[in-house]
């Protein structure tokens, strides 16, 4: 497939965080959150508030998917395995969480192709947000910087709700 000839993020299929097929199709009609996630990040402790607005908004068809990479700095080195247990254990973590991918270099999973070729170019850290509205479209992009209880962030989802 032509990556930058994708029309949404629903043509792609990323493998769970347990290693299954999960085609991003059925997301279609939900607003959606992409975070490239690292255990080990100064970032990290974001994991709180991305599970507090998941909680919040998931009822109105709001959704966030952690991307678990090791990019930057080596803070994601752990398997799959490991990183499922840290998120469970250290921060309830409920949200879906993907396989361990690349998301930046010449290794780049598909999906981050689309998403950065979308908004903003290469991910720069760990912690970037991209939200996609009901259309499977990339709307908006947040750096690692902007908290998942910013008023921006927060403002942006109820505009993709709507």
């Amino acid at each position: 497939m032509n990556l930058t000839a994708a029309n949404s993020i629903y043509e792609f299929t990323m493998n769970d965080i347990d290693g299954k097929p999960m085609p991003l199709a059925s997301l279609k009609g939900k607003v959606v959150l992409f975070v490239n996630v690292a255990s080990k990040c100064g970032y990290t402790p974001q994991y709180e508030g991305l599970e507090a607005l998941y909680k919040s908004h998931k009822a109105k068809g709001f959704v966030i998917v952690g991307v678990p990479a090791n990019n930057f700095g080596a803070q994601e080195p752990g398997t799959n395995e490991e990183i499922k247990q840290f998120c469970s254990r250290k921060y309830n973590v409920t949200f879906p969480m993907l396989s361990k991918v690349s998301v930046k270099g010449s290794d780049m999973t598909p999906l981050y192709q689309y998403l950065t070729a979308a908004k903003g170019g290469d991910v720069k850290w760990n912690f970037t947000k991209f939200l996609v509205g009901k259309d499977g479209k990339v709307v908006e992009r947040f750096e690692p910087g902007v908290k998942p209880d910013s008023p921006e962030l927060a403002a942006a989802i109820e505009r993709a709700l709507q």
